[in-house]
């Protein structure tokens, strides 16, 4: 378990099944540190497992967790990337995942965190989601507690390539 509230060198997406994301991030950041977990459910579920999470009874979003370098990514740019790379207007699905696990999320760590996502997000909707009369459901609080997912979900689509990846977790423009 790890609470880094206040740290502003960690971000924290949800955007569907956490393999797919955390995979498309390191693929196209990999000098960022991931892993994969679960944050923001019930404060009376401590430590959930994965078959709990998919139960849909704990609340928790299948999450990435990453440690970032500002100097050298800044939080916007993951924010953006976050936001390209899966359907942010569905809620509680991607592609043919369903559930609140598989909600939209970005939480913060920051005040700051927080005012970088809402422009982005207010931003990205003008640019590319108003003109196709779509609306992003992303939702946007502080982070959670964080619990790191089983060991085998790690990194999990580099060690099991042909593994399954949701088909929305692509660059989307």
């Amino acid at each position: 378990m790890a609470n880094d509230s206040g740290r502003d060198n960690i971000a924290t997406f949800a955007s569907g099944c956490f393999w797919g994301t955390e995979h498309i991030f390191n693929k196209y950041f990999p000098e960022l540190k991931t892993s994969v977990g679960y944050t923001n459910g019930r404060e009376d579920m401590t430590n959930p497992s994965y078959r709990q999470v998919c139960s849909g009874e704990t609340d928790y979003a299948e999450a990435v967790r990453i440690e970032f370098d500002p100097s050298k990514v800044s939080y916007a740019t993951l924010v953006e990337h976050f936001y390209r790379t899966h359907d942010p207007t569905t809620k509680n699905r991607q592609g043919n995942d369903q559930g609140t696990q598989y909600r939209s999320g970005i939480y913060t760590h920051t005040d700051e965190q927080l005012q970088i996502a809402k422009e982005v997000t207010e931003r990205i909707q003008k640019e590319h989601f108003t003109p196709k009369g779509e609306t992003i459901v992303t939702e946007i609080q502080p982070a959670g507690t964080w619990y790191n997912a089983e060991d085998y979900h790690q990194k999990y689509l580099d060690n099991n390539p042909m593994g399954y990846q949701c088909p929305t977790h692509r660059l989307h423009w």
